[in-house]
């Protein structure tokens, strides 16, 4: 990985950017980043499913719009009104996306209707799998940190769906059983069926409409708000490789599972490190299956034991996932979520995630 990175920045530095600079003038740093960014995305083995096939009008190129939506998230624009009047008015970054003039620049319709098919389709989160193999996959990794954040959208929850009624519930005393009573064991939880289901089972079972949430801030202060939550997996040196998107109201735990699997998949670790909202015996357990050592900080419960010297040094590493959290929101659109529905919510998130996957792995070579 090293070398072929090294390789790549080298053109870059050597070949690339002189000739840009001649071709499209002085290049900015964020001219530069994201120059950076769309080199290292493996978008043409995806992209082809969007090829001509010789009925009705040609279609924009894909490409293109991709690096347009990718240029939104790095350039902060909020909205893609905001992108389409920059490509407009800005000669450098609308070459750099791929159009030699403004009158070849798509219409706001035309980004909207791509838009929603890269959404349905989840074209980003496929580029996303595919630069994570490429780069990440063939090394061992020490460290992966898993933590959640919120996700405020302006949209109103989904009323939940009316199911089956609900039997009335036995009465019966409260405290242990009398000798010889017998009671019903409960319903397995979430959490304790997802061990033994596939991942396609456990992402379905996940709820993923707008609701409301709430959580315990830094600050100690209880924090709610509207939308959707994002959970996320981050190796060493910040780099994002697994994401899912929940509603608000789902628990951390619920995912961590789930994003294991993801996980497990596309590169090969040594530790696991969360914080106390995965404290279960469940997580514990799958990671130890997956051959991984789990670090979690415990809940102060009855039995509780605190971290020895060495897993709280190691545990430390845990702020990259904190890290790549505030990134996404202060600098790559996670604060600038304008679509509605967890698949269009999930897609905006993406190209946020693709510009700080690709900009971290850079930065291994500075």
């Amino acid at each position: 990985m090293a070398i072929a990175l090294q390789d790549l920045w080298q053109h870059l530095q050597r070949q690339l950017f002189p000739v840009l600079v001649d071709e499209v003038g002085e290049l900015g740093e964020k001219d530069r980043l994201f120059i950076e960014i769309i080199a290292l995305l493996p978008l043409d083995p995806l992209l082809r499913q969007y090829d001509w096939k010789g009925i009705g009008c040609p279609p924009h190129a894909r490409v293109w719009l991709i690096h347009a939506f990718i240029a939104k998230e790095v350039y902060q624009f909020p909205t893609r009104e905001a992108l389409v009047d920059a490509l407009l008015a800005r000669p450098t970054l609308r070459r750099l996306c791929g159009w030699e003039r403004a009158t070849e620049v798509p219409s706001l319709s035309t980004f909207c209707r791509a838009f929603a098919q890269f959404a349905t389709d989840e074209l980003p989160q496929a580029i996303h799998e595919a630069l994570v193999r490429r780069h990440c996959g063939p090394k061992l990794v020490g460290h992966i940190s898993r933590d959640a954040t919120a996700i405020p959208v302006p949209e109103r929850p989904v009323p939940a769906a009316p199911g089956a009624p609900t039997p009335a519930p036995v009465s019966r005393k409260r405290g242990r059983p009398k000798r010889g009573e017998s009671r019903p064991a409960p319903p397995p939880t979430r959490l304790q069926q997802q061990p033994h289901r596939s991942l396609a089972e456990n992402l379905a079972d996940l709820p993923k409409t707008s609701d409301s949430g709430a959580k315990n801030g830094a600050k100690g202060h209880m924090e709610y708000w509207r939308g959707y939550k994002l959970h996320l997996d981050v190796i060493d040196g910040d780099i994002p490789i697994s994401a899912v998107l929940t509603s608000a109201s789902v628990h951390d735990s619920q995912v961590a599972i789930p994003l294991m699997q993801i996980s497990a998949r596309r590169v090969r670790a040594l530790y696991q490190l969360m914080d106390a909202a995965y404290d279960a015996e469940p997580i514990h357990a799958f990671a130890r299956a997956l051959g991984q050592v789990p670090i979690i900080e415990p809940v102060q419960r009855g039995d509780w034991v605190p971290l020895d010297p060495a897993q709280r040094r190691r545990f430390g590493e845990r702020s990259a996932s904190e890290r790549v959290n505030g990134r996404l929101k202060d600098f790559f659109g996670g604060r600038t979520v304008r679509v509605r529905g967890s698949a269009k919510v999930m897609c905006h998130l993406m190209f946020g995630i693709l510009a700080i996957t690709a900009s971290s792995l850079w930065q291994r070579l500075c």
